[in-house]
């Protein structure tokens, strides 16, 4: 019986000093690793990840060339059309093919020039221009979309790998566990059932199958990073300081005429504003199609001398040439209700998109809300009582007044009690980074084309 007890004691030993290292090692929130990945190889930290997407996202070289384009098409738009030059031989006669034997006989050269109906190339270019503006807004609201994946699939890679790390925290002690109990097995004393051992071993199994499934997250969460991030940096382990997301605005004081100008204010809207700008002179520019287009042309014939040596005049011409709209129901009218149509869905659309970020905003905000709440829940009461849970039951088996099986049960409860507190932990600034994203008007790394400044801190 002494040995039992002494076999117990050890137990009780370990798990204690299990328990005081892992206390430890969350008050000093992983600091000698840290020290330990900087002085051994580098890491790839949340600032990095960021700074290196946002500076090397190919759409946004791609968008700066539709602009570009966009721009030049204005230029090209506000042009009048290339004059036309005419060159000619008229009324040459067929009996003798002579320049000069008749009169009408010339050699001719015509100019002509088109202009603009009303003010349709100030109206065309202007509505060039202001679709170009569209641009500059939605590169910002790529690199906020770009910022908010990021820093999820950062997130998302960090718990796992914190959870692999706490649940390798844990197995060590499993094992000796194990050993344990099947020492006081095998000396024949005590409470300790075969069950007893094969129970810690399932349990085990269980821990190791977990660590398979936490690394294929972890590298799923990593991958997801090699749309931004070059191999060389996907490589390296992240880093084990945590970095938090903190909100561009006070979500949770929020009023809702604020959030509303918030939204307003969003990137993505205030590039739709723009093609309803531009979609609006579109109309304007389709009213002009009523208007006449007019022409002018002017030509010089000169005709050579007659067989008799007398000079022949030569001809100038003026002309001026002129359209009339007169049939406009099935042209002009169908041209000025497209571009009427057109504008007004560019409207809709604009509505659409506001009341879709509303939408989500108020989902992201209700989950962050509850969220909040569970972390409390857990960081005050469930972990503390789980911790109180297992001591218990240790005590309790120690004392031979409690089975094994109840000490396994309340080590892997609170293992798995600290692993939903780290997500609970993760997800909060995951969905912080997503209510950011609503309110990134206010984010001046991502306006930063829009303000003129270079931003390249997190």
């Amino acid at each position: 019986m002494n040995h039992a007890v002494s076999i117990k004691a050890v137990l009780c030993s370990v798990v204690f000093f299990s328990t005081a290292v892992d206390a430890q090692n969350n008050s000093n929130n992983l600091n000698i690793d840290t020290l330990k990945q900087a002085r051994n190889e580098q890491t790839l930290s949340l600032t990095q990840a960021l700074n290196y997407a946002l500076t090397h996202e190919p759409w946004l070289k791609a968008s700066g060339y539709q602009e570009d384009a966009a721009i030049a098409q204005s230029i090209a738009a506000g042009t009048l059309p290339d004059p036309v030059l005419t060159v000619g031989l008229l009324n040459l006669p067929t009996n003798g093919y002579a320049f000069d034997q008749e009169g009408m006989t010339q050699l001719k050269v015509d100019l002509s020039q088109k202009f603009s109906r009303g003010n349709s190339l100030a109206l065309k270019q202007k509505a060039l221009a202001q679709s170009a503006q569209q641009y500059p807004w939605q590169r910002a609201d790529r690199l906020a979309q770009v910022k908010a994946i990021v820093i999820e699939s950062w997130l998302n890679a960090y718990r796992a790998q914190r959870s692999i790390a706490l649940i390798e925290q844990d197995k060590g002690l499993f094992t000796q566990l194990i050993e344990i109990t099947e020492a006081s097995y095998a000396s024949t004393l005590g409470k300790t059932r075969q069950q007893d051992i094969i129970r810690a071993q399932l349990e085990l199994t269980r821990l190791e199958d977990k660590l398979v499934m936490l690394e294929q997250q972890f590298e799923s969460a990593k991958n997801r990073l090699a749309q931004w991030l070059p191999m060389n940096m996907l490589m390296q382990p992240l880093n084990t300081e945590f970095t938090k997301t903190t909100g561009l605005v006070d979500f949770e004081n929020l009023e809702f005429d604020k959030l509303i100008q918030l939204l307003m204010a969003h990137p993505a809207i205030i590039a739709i504003d723009k093609t309803v700008t531009a979609k609006q002179t579109e109309v304007a520019l389709a009213k002009q199609s009523y208007k006449p287009q007019m022409g002018v042309n002017v030509g010089y014939g000169y005709r050579d001398d007659t067989p008799m040596g007398e000079s022949r005049a030569d001809l100038l011409s003026v002309g001026f040439s002129i359209d009339l709209p007169l049939f406009t129901d099935n042209r002009q009218d169908q041209q000025v209700k497209s571009a009427i149509a057109s504008a007004e869905a560019t409207k809709t659309q604009k509505l659409v998109a506001l009341q879709k970020l509303k939408g989500m905003y108020f989902k992201e905000f209700s989950q962050l809300a509850r969220l909040q709440k569970r972390d409390a829940l857990y960081q005050n009461t469930l972990l503390p009582q789980m911790s109180e849970q297992s001591q218990a039951t240790l005590n309790a088996y120690t004392r031979d007044d409690g089975d094994f099986s109840d000490v396994m049960r309340a080590r892997i409860s609170e293992l798995n009690a600290k692993i939903d507190a780290l997500n609970i932990q993760v997800d909060q600034h995951i969905i912080t980074a997503r209510l950011n994203y609503y309110a990134s008007s206010l984010d001046p790394q991502v306006m930063s084309e829009q303000t003129g400044e270079l931003h390249n801190e997190y």
